[in-house]
């Protein structure tokens, strides 16, 4: 059987929703917590069994869950209602539904709320699309096919006229649901469409449909319960013969006989130790095809060698280049400029000539090596005659790195290498002992540009081709970037939410704000208020192209691929600055820019303005602060209240001057009785220790009925409630003052 080649889809394994929810649910486990799942983590009974055998129960109502374990919401998301009961139960969860699928409940939520008709192109037993429907309160349909959704509309269960928001399953086929939009697009007048098949799905099903389409059969991996699995293997076996299998065990039912290229691809809940040991499995299986065809053809020749083509004689004698015959350990003895001998415990001398002990032009064996160091080697030549064996390091290292190769070509794995040699139709990177061709046109240096500038720098990229007979290999940079980039975009548009912060790069400025690079093609946008607590002009005035930033989340739009993004930080609040340099007490100048009737408000610093009430502003009774204050006036204050949650500042000239002088009490003839009218002031320094008390109590409440009433004027800042204040300050000022002075007499 000649070689068979195995293509695995780049795509293939855990989307980044499915790889989200694993991640936290093992981290949680790991660290020696208890959790239980609400349903199936996610489709494949193999990874459901293994987190069994590690203590993950799996639960179908909120009473099962066990005592002290964390309940775990499937990737699938639930129902509503049933979000509803987690909530209110006390139960710690935590949920990992898929951020593609919470966005669908959000759809579906504000299109209903709207009065909209939601229309849900899935599988209607589907637990996400149970989830889906649960949240589209209104009137609600669930079509599993373009046909379905045309009969609808023309049965007349959706009227043409009707207002229908279309929808989709994360995981629906892609094809179909291009059906329905052309369809709601053409038969509804009133109707709004919705992307919602998750990147990674679209992707998958788009590859699948590729490879299929190149090769001679098609191995879909996943659970058959997993619905994008299943997708998948209908896209397949449309443009070849296809299966789904669960696991590696299930390989031994198919028959690869007369097989020259296999696809592989796998659905988004796969596990890749399952999709690795599938791939193995595989090429164990053909290659012991192989290996018994090669056996038979051997067995044939034998007995007519004459039928021995030049082909099989040339594969059997390449087959045995590198048997075990052939392959020595050998232990440094000495080494020179020229070569490096080896004791291979053998009765003849073994030696390395210098260009064989790497494929690394800058490899130093002198430097490398040490006598008494054991190298693997592959015997090259035997001179008998001078009792020589010729070995070579090089080659050995080359046929085990080159399984390496084949399998980063298969698996789509990215690779790193350093640029070695420029030639004229592109670059060679040399990477574990491999020479990779890299072609001009995937160097990502412009048609314009200079290959040489690549020379020895250091590159990641993709294996894209191979050749195992002449090993050879030719890789892409372009390809590992493209990839990079897309699995960029994918993981941050999964795992973005509003408020979360990232630290990103300016890459342009508009008159209206700054745009910033949060992952490989994903922008946002900082408003050019949101650059600054002060006014600003211009972005410029703030950041600069190239500059790098931490921001933060305000807005998300999936949708639109939009990001309105915070810059303003804590540390330049005006407030944050007032409460670390302006405590309540401090001792402040000032500057008066403002008047009202029951005050002045002065500035502290720009934009941060405190008031002092008219009662504040000296120790005589004033009509209005412009009887002693001007706009322009810089004064001396104090800081007597501050509150932040009213955003508000109370600041004191009178707290700083001096008190004023009282004057002496004479003592005076007894009054003469005019009745009840007047009560003078000698009448009260007559009164008895109880009066001189009461006095005292009447001052100090007094005072306080003072500052509620000032407080309540600088609050509502309007000339009725500061007449009231005044009102009651000359109703209390002379018993307050008269009672201060008698209580201290």
């Amino acid at each position: 059987m000649s070689e068979v080649k195995i293509t695995l889809a780049k795509t293939a394994g855990f989307c980044f929703g499915v790889d989200r929810a694993v991640k936290m649910l093992l981290t949680h486990i790991e660290s020696g917590k208890k959790a239980c799942t609400l349903g199936p983590l996610i489709h494949n009974p193999d990874f459901i069994r293994e987190l069994e055998s590690r203590g993950v129960a799996v639960v179908s109502s909120l009473e099962e869950v066990p005592e002290g374990h964390t309940l775990f919401i499937r990737t699938h998301g639930i129902t509503k209602e049933m979000n509803a009961e987690v909530e209110a139960s006390g139960i710690e969860y935590c949920d990992v539904t898929c951020p593609f699928v919470k966005r669908i409940h959000s759809i579906a939520d504000g299109e209903s709320a709207a009065g909209r008709t939601v229309v849900i192109a899935g599988d209607g037993e589907h637990p996400e699309v149970r989830g889906i429907k649960s949240y589209a309160g209104g009137r609600v349909f669930v079509v599993g096919s373009a046909i379905e959704l045309e009969k609808l509309i023309s049965d007349a269960v959706l009227s043409e006229n009707e207002p229908v928001s279309l929808v989709s399953q994360t995981t629906f086929d892609a094809k179909e649901y291009k059906k329905c939009k052309k369809i709601a697009n053409s038969l509804c007048t009133n109707a709004k469409l919705f992307d919602t098949i998750c990147n990674a799905t679209a992707l998958r099903q788009a590859e699948a449909q590729e490879l299929s389409g190149e090769n001679d059969m098609m191995i879909v991996i996943g659970g058959r319960n997993s619905s994008n699995t299943k997708k998948l293997y209908g896209v397949c076996k449309e443009n070849c013969p296809s299966y789904l299998i669960e696991n590696a065990a299930e390989l031994s039912e198919i028959n690869f006989n007369g097989v020259r290229s296999i696809g592989a691809t796998a659905g988004a809940s796969t596990p890749d130790s399952i999709i690795k040991e599938v791939v193995k499995t595989m090429s164990e299986i053909i290659e012991n095809i192989g290996t018994e065809a090669v056996a038979e053809g051997q067995a044939a020749a034998a007995e007519n060698p004459e039928e021995m083509s030049f082909e099989e004689a040339l594969e059997e004698n390449l087959n045995t280049v590198l048997n075990n015959d052939k392959k020595v350990v050998g232990t440094v003895m000495h080494i020179s400029a020229n070569e490096i001998q080896v004791d291979i415990v053998r009765k003849q001398t073994g030696y390395i000539p210098i260009d064989e002990y790497s494929s690394d032009p800058t490899a130093d064996p002198a430097a490398e090596l040490k006598v008494g160091d054991q190298l693997n080697l592959i015997i090259m030549k035997t001179n008998d005659m001078e009792g020589t064996i010729m070995l070579s390091k090089r080659l050995y290292d080359v046929a085990q790195y080159w399984d390496g190769i084949v399998e980063a070509n298969k698996e789509g794995t990215i690779l790193e290498g350093t640029v070695v040699e420029v030639i004229s139709k592109g670059l060679i990177v040399f990477v574990n002992g491999i020479r990779i061709f890299i072609p001009a046109s995937l160097s990502t240096v412009p048609r314009d540009g200079r290959l040489e500038d690549m020379l020895n720098k250091t590159v990641k990229f993709t294996v894209i081709d191979t050749d195992r007979r002449r090993k050879k290999a030719v890789g892409s940079i372009k390809a590992a970037s493209g990839a990079a980039r897309r699995e960029a975009r994918e993981k941050f548009w999964a795992e973005a939410a509003e408020g979360q912060q990232y630290t990103g790069t300016v890459k342009s400025l508009t008159d209206y704000g700054a745009f910033v690079e949060l992952a490989p093609g994903v922008d946002g946008m900082i408003h050019r208020t949101e650059l600054s607590w002060k006014r600003i002009k211009h972005p410029s005035e703030i950041v600069n192209v190239g500059d790098t930033v931490d921001v933060t989340i305000k807005a998300l739009d999936t949708e639109k691929k939009k990001i309105s993004l915070g810059y303003k930080k804590l540390e330049d609040n005006p407030w944050e600055v007032l409460k670390r340099d302006y405590p309540v007490g401090s001792e402040i100048t000032v500057k008066i820019v403002r008047m009202t009737t029951f005050g002045a408000f002065a500035e502290i610093f720009p934009k941060m303005e405190g008031l002092i009430h008219i009662s504040q502003i000296s120790n005589e009774r004033i009509e209005k602060p412009q009887d002693v204050l001007s706009i322009g006036d810089e004064v001396k204050v104090k800081i007597t209240d501050i509150d932040f949650d009213r955003k508000r500042i109370s600041l004191s000239i009178k707290a700083l001057l001096p008190a004023p002088e009282r004057k002496p009490v004479e003592e005076e003839a007894a009054p003469v009785d005019n009745g009840p009218a007047v009560i003078s002031f000698d009448d009260i320094i007559a009164e008895s220790a109880k009066a001189e008390a009461e006095a005292a109590a009447a001052a100090a409440a007094a005072e306080e009925v003072v500052e509620e009433a000032a407080e309540t004027a600088e609050e509502a800042a309007e000339e009725v409630a500061d007449a009231a204040v005044q009102a009651v300050e000359e109703a209390v000022e002379e018993a307050a003052e008269v009672a201060k002075e008698a209580t201290e007499e």
